[in-house]
């Protein structure tokens, strides 16, 4: 498990709206039986995009929107194989982070 791993919903009916999940809990803790993860929805399915709270990211060519403020953490057994990582846009979700928890 890593820091900015995407996973596939676990649940097969919500991955039309939510096709996926992005880890966003330190993997120095990944002894945790269970991981924080923020939803990445279609923009469709997203709410009304804030700016900098809920930046988009792509996964597999699909643009999705980071929805922040439904942050949950999950059982570590739901999430699987990670698909990919997106350190790349670490700042964006950081800074997202730090928006909804108010350290900016």
């Amino acid at each position: 498990m890593a820091q900015f791993d995407v996973y596939a919903h676990p649940d097969a009916h919500m991955r039309e709206r939510t096709p996926y999940l992005l880890d966003v809990q330190n993997s120095f803790l990944d002894k945790i039986a269970t991981r924080i993860v923020i939803p990445l929805r279609s923009a469709e399915y997203a709410p009304l995009p804030m700016r900098d709270l809920n930046p988009v990211c792509t996964v597999d060519g699909q643009a999705l929107v980071l929805d922040s403020a439904a942050l949950a953490a999950v059982p570590l057994r739901w999430l699987g194989a990670p698909l990919l990582n997106l350190r790349a846009q670490a700042p964006d979700v950081v800074n997202a982070l730090d928006i909804l928890f108010g350290g900016y």
